[in-house]
Formats: C-alpha cells, sequence, structure tokens
C-alpha cells in the first residue's frame, strides 16, 4: 500500500538510523568534495586538472558498479555497507595527512579519488537497493525523497564549513573531519536490524547480471528515464567540477564564493528533495519529471551567463532543484517497478548510467573548457540537456497517454 504521509519512512527504526548517520557522513563527505576541489584548482590553476581528478572518482564506477550490483544480490547488504563505509576512512584521512604535510600532489588527489570511486562502486547499488528493503514498497518514494534530503542538506552544510574552515584552519581540516564522519554511519549500521535479502539462486556472475539487462530491455518507460540521465550526467553533471572556476575567474570570490556556490545548489537540491518526501507520492511522475528536466536543463544555461554573484546563486538554485527533482522520481519509477530479486542489478545500471558516464564528462568539460572557456561550455553543455529534456518529454507524455 502506497503512504500518503509526510516524512513517514522515519517513523521505521533502521531508516531512522540509517538517515541520521548519512547526514552526518555526508556533511563530511561534502566538505572533503569542495576542499579537494579547491586543493586541485590551488595546486594546477587548471579546470582540465580539475575534470581529471572528478574523471578517476567516477571511473572506477563505469567499471565496477556492474560486479557491485551482483554483489548487492548475493549478499548481506548491510554487511557490505560496513565495509564499504570503513574502508572509506582510509583516502580522507591519508589526503588530511599528505595536505598538512604539504607533500601532496595531484596525482595522489586524482589516485585517492581512483580509490574511494572503487570503494563506491560496491556501496552505492547495495544503498540504492537497501532502502526498499528497510521500510517496503509503500514507503520507497518517501525514503528516496528523504534520503536525497540529506544527502543534499549535509550538501548545503558541508560546503559552507569547508569554505570557513579552509579560510581559518587549511584544507587538511576538512579531511579530518570527513574521515571522523564515517562513523556515525559504521554505528548506525552496526544497530540495525535489517541485514538485507539474499539471491535465492545464482546462475553464475554473467547469468545474474544479464537477467537485470533482459528486465530494462523489455520496459520501453524505463529505458527513456535512463538515457535522459545518461544525457544529464554526461554533460550536465560536470558542471560542478567547474565551479571553483567561476568562484576564483568570473565571480572573484575565492573559496568562500565555492562554498556558497555548492551550498546554493544545495538549497535547491534540499527544497526539492523535502518537497518530494512532504507529497508522499507524484500520481504522474513522467509529467514531474518533464518540468524538473526543462527547469535544470534552462537554469544550467542561465547560470553560465550571469556575471553577477548573487543573481547566479539564485538561478543555481533552480539548477540544484530540477536535478534533484528529476533524479529521485527517476530512482523511485524504477525502484517500484523492478522485481525484488532483480533490485540490486538493475540499480546497479542506474548507478551506471548515472555516475558511470560521469568520468568521461567530466574529462571532456574539462578539456573543453580549457580550450573555449569555462562559461561557454557550461552553455553549450545546458543547450544539449534542453533540447535532450525537450524530446524525451515528449517521450514521456506519449508513454503517458
Amino acid at each position: 500500500m502506497q503512504s500518503t504521509e509526510r516524512f513517514s519512512a522515519l517513523y521505521i527504526r533502521d531508516f531512522r538510523l540509517f538517515w541520521i548517520g548519512q547526514l552526518i557522513s555526508l556533511s563530511g563527505t561534502w566538505m572533503q568534495s569542495v576542499a579537494q576541489g579547491w586543493l586541485v584548482y590551488s595546486l594546477t590553476k587548471s579546470p582540465f586538472y580539475l575534470g581529471i581528478v572528478a574523471a578517476s572518482a567516477a571511473l572506477p564506477i563505469l567499471l565496477f558498479t556492474f560486479l557491485g550490483g551482483v554483489v548487492a544480490d548475493r549478499f548481506p547488504k548491510r554487511n557490505i555497507l560496513l565495509l564499504t563505509q570503513a574502508l572509506s576512512i582510509v583516502p580522507a584521512l591519508l589526503l588530511g595527512i599528505l595536505a598538512h604535510l604539504n607533500v601532496v600532489t595531484v596525482w595522489h588527489v586524482a589516485l585517492l579519488a581512483a580509490f574511494l570511486g572503487t570503494i563506491n562502486a560496491f556501496d552505492i547499488p547495495v544503498r540504492q537497493s537497501f532502502l526498499i528493503e528497510m521500510v517496503g514498497k509503500g514507503h520507497i518514494v518517501n525514503a528516496i525523497a528523504l534520503n536525497s534530503a540529506a544527502f543534499h542538506g549535509a550538501r548545503l552544510i558541508g560546503p559552507v564549513i569547508a569554505g570557513l574552515s579552509i579560510t581559518y584552519f587549511g584544507i587538511p581540516a576538512c579531511f579530518y573531519i570527513n574521515a571522523l564522519s564515517f562513523v556515525a554511519v559504521i554505528i548506525a549500521l552496526a544497530t540495525m536490524k535489517t541485514r538485507g535479502d539474499l539471491m535465492v539462486k545464482s546462475e553464475g556472475l554473467i547469468n545474474d547480471f544479464m537477467r537485470g539487462i533482459h528486465f530494462i530491455k523489455g520496459n520501453k518507460k524505463i529505458i527513456h528515464v535512463i538515457i535522459l540521465i545518461a544525457v544529464f550526467s554526461f554533460v550536465g553533471l560536470p558542471y560542478i567540477t567547474l565551479l571553483p572556476v567561476f568562484a576564483e575567474e568570473v565571480f572573484h570570490r575565492g573559496a568562500r564564493g565555492f562554498g556558497f556556490l555548492v551550498s546554493a545548489s544545495g538549497i535547491g537540491a534540499l527544497t526539492a528533495a523535502l518537497g518530494l518526501a512532504s507529497r508522499g507520492d507524484i500520481k504522474n511522475k513522467t509529467r514531474f519529471m518533464s518540468v524538473a528536466a526543462l527547469c535544470f536543463s534552462s537554469a544550467m544555461i542561465f547560470f553560465s551567463i550571469s556575471n553577477n554573484f548573487y543573481v547566479s546563486l539564485v538561478i543555481i538554485m533552480f539548477v540544484g532543484w530540477g536535478m534533484v527533482s528529476y533524479l529521485a522520481s527517476a530512482n523511485s519509477y524504477i525502484q517500484v517497478s523492478v522485481p525484488d530479486e532483480l533490485r540490486g542489478r538493475v540499480m546497479s545500471v542506474y548507478s551506471f548510467v548515472f555516475l558511470g558516464t560521469v568520468p568521461i564528462g567530466n574529462a571532456l568539460m574539462g578539456i573543453v573548457a580549457d580550450k573555449i572557456g569555462t562559461t561557454h561550455t557550461v552553455t553549450i553543455a545546458g543547450m544539449i540537456c534542453i533540447i535532450a529534456s525537450a524530446v524525451f518529454a515528449k517521450k514521456y507524455l506519449k508513454d503517458n497517454e
């Protein structure tokens, strides 16, 4: 039965523990994201290297996330998440030490980003498919929205703290705080009762994975949703890696300006997530996704051509709102459409498309920005996204007839 209560998933003990731990840990993760971007830009003054480091973090997802989906269905999900969270402490701690000793290079950052990306290739599909096992199908839309709210609430809190920490305490402090923040999730997972369902019967690694692919191939609506996610991930999401350039060269605001830009996007994203959570469910998801996709794409174009810092802060809120509204709706749309025994594998495809295409996009955006300028690059990316959004809005509405 579909829940219509506001924030209903928080009444479930295991999800509540998970959500609180996530909020703490993700705040640290966003601190590291800002500090890492600023560190790379400080070392190189190049958008190319910003793209390379971002690509290093996402490339392992391109390579290993399908394996992560099979693992998600084969082993207790809680145990896998305990392992991935413990391992995630290592790169944060090492980055902090290297930066503290002033011996860090851009290649150290890239290698540690790749290590964390490998962990995430297993963590993400497990985490996505674990949500429904904590709350059930009746609360999954609410749980996904609340999970997005935690992510983007942290996106609001973390970058502001990071900007101030970098200014007053230095970059290493952000990495040390992030390493400590993972303890909150580990404690939450350790006290949960939910373990995660297991695959009833394995037919071998390849055959297990192909069952998920065959399910997706047989569902045209899911294919349409996933293709637009791929376009956004390839040319839309990489705009985030170029925000240090906007902060420094376009707006002349430095580290604090960078933190406020990321946080403004987080305000829009958090508004979207809380709006979805408070609604309980969306009756016409395809129509809502069409509006959200067009909002994200058009706002990205306006952001790229704005020269006023305060106007840009407002515009980037709409970028965040549109992106999260589309992705959260798409996530729940897919999860409620897939059989329980295939969820880990199908969500690994979602994760692959959502995050696995980002390394290519980050590298491409970095190279193009180096050649034609960052603002022109983001403008072109926004135009591609708005064309794709219009095409697929037509398909969504046609599928819904």
